[in-house]
């Protein structure tokens, strides 16, 4: 293995606390220890999570200045523009605010920008479209923060804009009515954390309640909001936020409600997806969902999919199903073929992988799938990739990055040399005159290799707990399930199994192995186990040293486990 492999060292009184008052497996109560939770209380509540502990919405800054335009809004019949961001959270939040204003019989409408021709974000041009609409006010969702000029330019119109958002905000917010961003440094509601779609959710909380206040509930049955929770866990996963606190408890309840397939655009998209609704867990969203919705964004327009996440009709959505997997595969022939493209300039150019950042652009890439590009060869190099596109004017580019270093802060750091850029320590976007490229890259190397050690660019694993074959068993996924849905700050459980034999093997596809693996020198307890993406398989080894996997409930047999290797 050339991953550094590091050892959890759980909390051994936690752990006997927890065996004991909880009743649960040990390994269960070492991974509650691993996530931090030393308490019962805490452990009860992780693994039992409900609504009463649900934050307050109208602790968010300028909530309640939001819920009071947006009634007024409401009473009055003002023409409301909700504009949304084309990926699946602000996809999932656009689609969840106008459910909501639509039942509330606001004159709403949405919009959604073209990911190339119109650029991330609220525009100057997109208030003259809301002008021209008559629009009142507009509502933003999973952007707008950084929307200085067009806020600027929509007080000149009379037209009132609420900021909805969760992207990093800089030292000044644009003159908005309300600007509604967890991470605002004035913000204490603690909810940082949430995505575009949980911001969104929580305007709508506040809203709820704000007119259950006012009487409007008197004659329009108040609308269950777990109903919307199927949106808010697609947008929340897909957007890889921490499924931690209020993330987990309502994303849980959101697995509950897409299992119920009660929303035809989601029963399409899973079944288009070939996937078993009742038993989806956050895996599926990530790479059968997600890439589906994301890749209309990518390869045609995303108002396809507020459509298809609001549609009432079975047939129709089933059509657009099909349409958007066919997207799909279109993004993934393009993708792969930038992927390729840059592996034979490395092979030509392999000093370029001597420094701590991978900085390329060319003129012939998509810019639309250069963030999926940036994020599997940050991955396998493991260090930051900027990737940029140049066939047309500016260069437009994707950032993704690794450990703790923290791209978003780089770029920052860089600001006078962008046209623009956004996002998360982890993933950004930008545009950059060409002629600002060479500088932009030195600058970017040299605040990265002054500012990170190299400890921050060597691959680690954590492994929870070191097994024997015989301590895999169906009881033991069952546990390990009560820890879902993983994600960001709620990994799953890694473990460690040594001296195995592979007793048989064979290949799936072109690069999948599926095994059966035993204790050298032992027959009784056999594995199910499975290696994707494999790089040889003409040299494939017939015994392993040691092996870091995860386990599974097999979803065709469920009475029966498998593990997935992480790494050999």
């Amino acid at each position: 293995m050339d991953t550094i492999l590091k050892y959890f060292e759980p909390d051994k009184a936690a752990v006997e606390l927890f065996i004991e008052r909880l009743n649960c497996h040990p390994i269960l109560a070492k991974l509650l220890t691993a996530r931090n939770i030393l308490t019962v209380q805490d452990a009860e509540s992780f693994l039992n999570p409900n609504f009463e502990n649900l934050t307050d919405p109208f602790l968010i800054k300028d909530v309640d200045i939001a819920v009071k335009r947006i009634y007024t809004a409401i009473e009055n019949k003002e023409k409301i523009l909700v504009f949304g961001d084309f990926d699946a959270d602000g996809v999932t939040a656009t689609a969840l605010l106008i459910d909501f204003l639509e039942y509330c019989h606001a004159d709403t409408s949405w919009y959604i920008p073209h990911r190339i021709k119109e650029g991330y974000g609220l525009q100057p041009d997109h208030i003259k479209m809301a002008r021209d609409r008559d629009v009142d006010l507009i509502i933003t969702v999973d952007c707008g923060v950084t929307s200085f000029d067009a806020v600027r330019d929509a007080g000149y119109e009379d037209i009132d804009v609420i900021i909805t958002d969760h992207h990093e905000p800089g030292p000044e917010l644009p003159c908005a009515l309300a600007v509604i961003n967890p991470k605002r440094k004035d913000c204490g509601s603690c909810l940082d954390y949430l995505a575009g779609v949980g911001v969104a959710f929580f305007l709508v909380m506040a809203l709820r309640k704000f007119l259950r206040e006012k009487g409007f509930w008197e004659d329009l049955n108040e609308p269950n909001l777990k109903d919307s929770l199927d949106l808010f866990t697609i947008g929340t996963i897909g957007d890889m936020v921490p499924l931690v606190h209020i993330n987990r408890t309502l994303c849980i309840a959101g697995f509950k409600r897409i299992r119920q397939g009660t929303r035809p655009g989601l029963k399409s998209l899973a079944d288009i997806s070939r996937l078993d609704l009742t038993k989806i867990d956050s895996d599926d969203i990530s790479y059968k969902i997600v890439p589906r919705i994301n890749a209309a964004g990518r390869v045609s327009h995303a108002r396809i999919c507020v459509s298809q996440l609001t549609a009432t009709d079975r047939i129709s959505a089933e059509k657009t199903a099909g349409l958007l997997d066919q997207m799909n595969t279109k993004r993934r022939k393009i993708e792969q073929e930038i992927v390729t493209d840059i592996e034979k300039k490395l092979i030509q150019n392999p000093h370029l992988l001597n420094k701590k950042l991978l900085f390329l652009w060319d003129d012939q890439w998509d810019p639309s799938v250069l963030g999926i590009a940036a994020s599997k060869l940050s991955k396998k190099y493991f260090c930051p990739v900027v990737l940029l596109s140049t066939g047309n004017g500016d260069a437009i580019g994707s950032c993704r990055s690794i450990n703790r270093v923290n791209i978003h802060q780089a770029l920052t750091e860089s600001e006078s040399l962008l046209v623009k850029f956004g996002g998360h320590a982890m993933a950004s976007g930008l545009t950059v005159k060409k002629d600002n490229l060479k500088q932009l890259h030195q600058r970017l190397q040299n605040y990265i290799e002054t500012s990170y050690s190299h400890h921050d660019f060597q691959k680690t694993l954590t492994i929870d707990a070191i097994l024997d074959p015989q301590d895999i068993d169906i009881q033991l996924a069952r546990e390990i399930d009560r820890l879902r849905p993983f994600g960001i700050e709620n990994p799953e459980p890694v473990f460690l199994c040594e001296d195995l034999d592979v007793v048989s093997s064979y290949i799936i596809g072109n690069s999948h192995r599926k095994m059966t693996l035993e204790r050298s020198g032992s027959s009784n307890h056999p594995l199910e186990a499975f290696h994707f993406n494999i790089t040889d398989t003409d040299n494939l080894p017939v015994y392993f040293s040691k092996i870091a996997f995860k386990i599974k409930i097999n979803k065709f047999r469920t009475n029966t486990v498998q593990i997935i290797i992480e790494d050999i």
